[in-house]
């Protein structure tokens, strides 16, 4: 199984920014260390990172056939990037979105996201945890969905059925 784990803007400031909320460890040691559970679980991984929002469309178009899921903090663009919520759409690959820090308790910006409608689920609020999360529920929906039809971006986003089983 094969897995990106795309993170957006300023976390490549990981370590230096906001400690408080986001810990200590940088990007490269997050990236490491999911890596590794990801191992464990059988899958590989390929991780990018940019500020940009039209680079973060083009790493998930580039990488639409190679990954058999997404694991994907868009930062700040959580909140309206409209363009990122359709290109996770328009991929059909399963997406679990994260956050190192709990969203729900932070300003009142930060509690909508416009692309959790479009992903399989959403994990936040524990650090490094979310991460590890977000690649096993990712594992075991790939465990169980090679019989299921892939359903369109519309449907998963009409029903609300974000748990929806996919197929490539």
């Amino acid at each position: 199984m094969n897995i990106l784990v795309l993170n957006g803007p300023n976390l490549n400031l990981l370590g230096e920014r906001e400690s408080s909320l986001y810990g200590a460890m940088t990007l490269a040691q997050l990236v490491k260390k999911v890596t590794a559970h990801a191992r464990r679980r059988g899958a590989k991984v390929r991780a990018r990172q940019s500020n940009s929002e039209g680079t973060l469309i083009d790493i998930l178009h580039s990488h639409r056939k190679w990954a058999d899921a997404i694991v994907f903090n868009p930062g700040a663009y959580t909140h309206y990037s409209y363009a990122l919520r359709d290109a996770v759409a328009a991929i059909r690959v399963p997406t679990i979105e994260v956050h190192l820090s709990d969203v729900t308790r932070r300003e009142p910006f930060r509690r909508v996201s416009v692309i959790e409608p479009v992903c399989a689920g959403r994990r936040f609020g524990k650090g490094l945890q979310s991460y590890f999360e977000a690649i096993d529920v990712l594992v075991s929906l790939n465990r169980h969905s090679s019989s299921r039809p892939n359903p369109s971006p519309a449907e998963v986003y009409a029903t609300g059925s974000r748990m929806a089983k996919y197929k490539k």
